[in-house]
Parts: C-alpha cells; sequence; structure tokens
C-alpha cells in the first residue's frame, strides 16, 4: 500500500475492532451515517419569508436554525462537531 491509498481511507473502531473503511466502498447508508455525530451542515432556508440558515447533522436529521451562516457555524463549533456548508 502506498501513500496516497491511505488518503481514501478512514479509521473505523467498530465494536471493538480497529481497522480501515475504503471511503469509495462505502455503502449510500454508511455515507448517511458517517460522521452524523461530529459533522453538521448548513443550508440557506426562508422561514415565513425571512431568510435564515437550517442545521442539520451530517445524517440530514435537523438539529437547529440560525438567522445567519456565521452564527450556525458558531453554534456547531459550541457543540464540539465540525461545520460544513451545503449550496
Amino acid at each position: 500500500m502506498n501513500e496516497t491509498d491511505n488518503e481514501d481511507r478512514i479509521p473505523q473502531d467498530e465494536e471493538g475492532a480497529t481497522g480501515y473503511v475504503a471511503l469509495r466502498q462505502m455503502s449510500p447508508l454508511e455515507w448517511a451515517r458517517f460522521g452524523a455525530h461530529q459533522i453538521a451542515y448548513i443550508r440557506p432556508v426562508l422561514v415565513n419569508g425571512v431568510a435564515g440558515m437550517a442545521i442539520h447533522a451530517a445524517d440530514g436529521t435537523p438539529i437547529g436554525a440560525a438567522p445567519t451562516a456565521e452564527l450556525a457555524m458558531a453554534a456547531i463549533r459550541q457543540h464540539e462537531m465540525a461545520p460544513a456548508r451545503v449550496h
């Protein structure tokens, strides 16, 4: 295995077993679960005609909202998650 092979792999510790999962071999369900508790994304929304930002867990679960992207990102970081932006 060369150095570039490691770029497409992530460490995994499930049920006490440590190993690696190749990102390209992950199923859509595995991608949906990937980072669900560590990554949150924001996307623009309109609520009653007012622009805001919806906050979702990586698996798509709505977890909050904020009036601006900056406040949404701050809220995500405050909860020890990594923010991502979806357009």
